[in-house]
């Protein structure tokens, strides 16, 4: 590799050293073949966006050389890509800028090397489509109304009590009109109004939007939230209820510009919206009511550039957003969008839960029907629960190094090697299975998920793999729950994953169901043939109660009940109709579809923030994110 003649000989062997290391992880992380022959394209090996490189910082050395065809600057990464008009341009950049050029984190100088192809572009989420319905009105307001606007909203009374404070959001400073807006619940309390009114000053706003949009389904707002967004301060994804403010909201950016990512949670599309300083941002229609909106916290954005295409860094600044909203005369929602609709869900779960197992006899059921069997069955269940589930995994190697991480009902404690940068802990109640994490040395504890000997905010993360689903009634759940909160820390999350009842999604089967050949074969041509007739469903009575009995899973097929028994058989050559000494009975509460969210929401009493809720190979699974508040 030639270095630049500018170079000392000693010098350009050290660059060439640095040069050859970076190839190396760069080949292997881009797929990029590198060329010892002159190109006209150029890798940047040691600046991108995650180390702060501007595009136009770059382009102002390049361009001194001679046209630029296309810039690639990847999210997240420290290398970026260059395509000149021809190699005699790529030949004079490297020889003017490798081991020269100050552009590197910190002043350090740029390593170029050729590489023989551009990879693919890296802005797919900038070129994905607007949710429907979503608008941004740039200059909305101007500079001499911002100035305005930002005095009015900072001098109003900061003393009125409410039960929040900046705090909650991991010290953003936060103020509210009208109403209070209750972060966990996105929701407010109507019978407690503020005295702080929505300043008069914003009344010439809604004559504006009436001028812009005349056909927009509009209402004079009755309640605002201000928020004081410093560099590196963010909130998480969510959807306003739906139940408390009608369509639309309403969003002003004053201050500075930043990048509000939209996320549709059913199909998992994905779109990145800049939001200009004084424009305002209307969520209505699909972009209210199905796509989830929020920020990351991060003290730099990557943004589309306005020349050469690509993209380029952009430093974050003080950011101060007036969100208006309007109360819903009712608490019922009838919009078309029921899988983030709140009115929706209540539809199924206004009613109160099954009450299959009486709760005086809960305890006894866990006793007989979860504790006692996974004793018994332990090495056999540990023999078939050796491979992490991926997203689990990939939840864990998010977190910090040095991060203290809990795993209630931590099994065999495969979980607890995926982060060997996280301190480990892990509890269960069974012996049998704490042993096994034992002679693998693992850091393992015995207790129960409903009294976890943990002090509180004294953890990071927690993790809660198959364990709720094994709790016989909603209160006992909801109070599992809320001992993993009680021990995060303030800004701490938990995954939870439980067996869902409906085993099939995108018309796709679990792999629960697919273990049965029966269950992998065509449908019959001719669907119009007689029903098959109804099965009788075995009953069987719980922990030797008359007045408790429950219904036995055939193992393989989908879930016909919430709360039943599914048997665990040690010998394969068992039939499924067989209850001999070598099965067991395992008790279940399989959930139904948002259940989940709703026992983790009550369970905290507005502690906690849904970060994230899927659907993974026949679980349901949530992400929940620990307030400030919550004690």
């Amino acid at each position: 590799m030639a270095t630049t003649k500018c170079l000392s000989k000693s010098a350009g062997k050290k660059i060439d050293k640095k040069i050859k290391r970076c190839q190396l992880l760069i080949e292997k992380d881009a797929g990029v073949q590198f060329s010892a022959e002159p190109t006209e394209n150029i890798v940047v090996c040691n600046a991108g966006l995650s180390t702060g490189l501007q595009q136009e910082a770059l382009l102002q050395e390049v361009l001194l050389h001679g046209h630029v065809q296309r810039v690639q600057l990847p999210p997240g990464k420290s290398y970026c890509f260059l395509k000149l008009q021809s190699k005699q341009v790529a030949e004079a950049v490297h020889s003017a800028m490798n081991g020269i050029c100050p552009l590197g984190q910190d002043g350090a100088v740029l390593l170029l090397s050729f590489c023989c192809d551009m990879p693919p572009s890296f802005d797919r989420a900038w070129c994905a489509a607007a949710p429907e319905g979503l608008i941004v009105a740039r200059d909305f307001v101007d500079p001499a109304l911002e100035r305005v606007l930002l005095a009015a909203v900072s001098s109003c009374d900061d003393h009125e009590p409410t039960e929040q404070h900046g705090s909650v959001l991991k010290n953003r400073k936060v103020k509210h009109f009208g109403y209070e807006f209750l972060y966990g619940s996105n929701n407010v309390d109507r019978s407690k109004p503020l005295r702080r009114n929505i300043p008069s000053v914003c009344g010439g706003l809604w004559e504006r939007l009436r001028e812009l949009y005349p056909s927009l389904n509009w209402h004079v707002p009755d309640q605002l939230t201000v928020n004081w967004y410093e560099p590196g301060q963010g909130i998480p994804a969510h959807v306003d209820t739906h139940s408390a403010f009608e369509d639309p909201i309403l969003s002003l950016s004053l201050g500075s510009d930043i990048v509000m990512e939209f996320r549709h949670p059913v199909s998992g599309r994905q779109t990145l919206v800049d939001l200009p300083a004084r424009s305002l941002l209307i969520l209505s229609g699909e972009s209210r009511y199905a796509w989830t909106h929020g920020i990351t916290s991060r003290k730099l954005d990557t943004v589309p550039a306005s020349h050469g295409g690509g993209l380029t860094v952009r430093k974050r600044q003080l950011r101060v957003s007036l969100t208006f909203r309007k109360l819903r005369l009712s608490d019922r929602c009838d919009c078309s969008f029921p899988a983030c609709c709140d009115t929706a869900k209540r539809g199924a779960f206004d009613r109160p839960p099954s009450a299959s197992i009486p709760e005086a006899l809960a305890a006894r059921v866990e006793a007989e029907n979860v504790h006692r069997v996974y004793d018994q069955i332990a090495k056999h269940f540990s023999d078939t629960r050796h491979s992490p589930w991926p997203r689990v995994e990939a939840f864990i190697r998010t977190l910090d190094t040095g991060a203290i991480v809990l795993d209630v009902g931590c099994g065999n404690g495969k979980y607890l090697g995926s982060n060997p940068s996280a301190l480990m802990l892990g509890c269960d109640r069974s012996d049998g299975l704490l042993q096994v994490c034992r002679e693998r040395g693992f850091n393992v504890l015995q207790c129960d998920c409903l009294a976890v000997p943990f002090r509180d905010s004294s953890v990071d993360a927690c993790i809660s793999i198959a364990v709720i689903h094994h709790l016989a009634t909603d209160s006992r759940r909801r109070k599992a729950i809320a001992e993993m909160v009680r021990v995060l820390c303030p800004g701490g999350r938990a995954l939870i994953y439980v067996w869902a009842k409906n085993q099939e999604a995108n018309a796709k089967k679990s792999s629960y169901l697919r273990q049965n050949r029966h269950n992998n074969k065509p449908p019959p041509s001719d669907a119009r043939g007689p029903a098959d007739p109804i099965a009788v469903v075995p009953m069987e009575t719980v922990a030797g109660l008359q007045e408790c009995s429950l219904p036995v899973h055939t193992n393989r097929t989908p879930f016909q009940h919430r709360d039943l028994l599914v048997p665990w058989k040690l010998r394969p050559n068992i039939s499924n109709t067989s209850m001999g000494k070598d099965t067991f009975l395992r008790f279940y509460h399989v959930f139904e579809e948002h259940e989940l969210e709703k026992v983790c929401l009550d369970s905290a009493a507005g502690g906690i923030e849904i970060v994230e809720s899927y659907y993974d190979q026949g679980n349901w699974c949530v992400i929940i994110e620990k307030t400030a508040t919550c004690t």
